[in-house]
């Protein structure tokens, strides 16, 4: 039998596609890692808070020219994403040692671990880690048919121009995320940068406007041609204008454009009220395990 020859590499700024094609892949068979799908990837790694010092710790394991395994940091060290394509689970024990070495910080290192997956459970309680209360939940709705939305007339939903809406865009995601209203505290941390993500789509970046043209709530989804899903990032409405069906009419209408996109189904790293009422079951949850 040939042996299979895997190298192993640090992350350098020209393989950012080949990990969002080792993450599509990942998710290609079944979706027991769709935490960790293309589309976070891509909204952690352009995101403010997204430490890019750390980059070249990150580690990728290759056979030929496609990344097979990876040990990546969500955020900041302390946390991880630790996994390998199905066909290559010799090299899962070798990556998690990667992780524990080299992206822990003072508090050790948290990995989040889907419930039905005992085969990496049993390798981390083998390596001395522990089950938490820490969890995380994965939600799915799917796009069979157009899904039904109303809201006031004096509304308007429209697509963004990060270019021209940059202050717009951020001001409603600052408000909606419950920072205040205080215009010179969001000021003083503004960014007025147009995030240029390689897979973004004005046509499903949306907002809410009102009769003024302030924008009042949004929502974000990804999609990609290799797949047949779509992932939503972000969604909120400013307080003032919540309880209204807003979020509900603008992800409704989000999704019905990725449906219309050949997306099958969406997701969303949820556990919130809010998306059970619009019709998404959870799909997967998944349990942190600490070392």
């Amino acid at each position: 039998m040939t042996e299979r020859k895997i190298r192993f590499t640090n992350y350098k700024d020209e393989n950012y596609k080949d990990v969002c094609n080792f993450l599509i892949e990942l998710n290609k068979k079944n979706k027991e890692h769709i935490n960790w799908n293309w589309a976070r990837w891509e909204w952690m790694y352009y995101h403010t808070d997204f430490d890019k010092t750390l980059m070249h710790h990150i580690g990728l394991w290759w056979h030929e020219q496609t990344i097979v395994g990876a040990a990546i940091y969500d955020q900041y060290f302390g946390e991880a994403f630790c996994g390998c394509l199905s066909e290559w689970q010799e090299i899962l024990s070798e990556i998690i040692d990667y992780a524990c070495e080299n992206l822990k910080d003072d508090s050790g290192l948290g990995i989040a671990v889907n419930d039905s997956n005992k085969e990496l459970q049993k390798v981390l309680l083998e390596k001395g880690f522990h089950k938490a209360k820490q969890d995380e939940t994965i939600l799915k709705i799917r796009l069979e048919e157009i899904l039904q939305y109303s809201i006031p007339k004096e509304h308007t939903i429209k697509e963004i121009n990060l270019k021209d809406d940059v202050y717009q865009y951020q001001w409603v995601l600052w408000q909606g995320f419950d920072h205040g209203n205080d215009k010179k505290e969001f000021e003083d941390q503004l960014i007025y940068e147009e995030v240029k993500r390689p897979h973004f789509r004005s046509d499903l970046c949306l907002v809410v406007a009102d009769k003024n043209g302030n924008f009042i709530a949004h929502c974000n989804c990804w999609i990609a041609e290799e797949t047949d899903y779509a992932y939503i990032e972000p969604v909120c409405t400013i307080p003032e204008y919540r309880k209204e069906g807003l979020g509900k009419a603008i992800v409704y209408e989000a999704l019905n454009r990725c449906r219309l996109l050949g997306a099958k189904e969406a997701y969303v790293i949820s556990d919130q009220p809010f998306y059970y009422n619009l019709g998404f079951e959870k799909q997967e949850h998944y349990s942190f395990w600490w070392l």
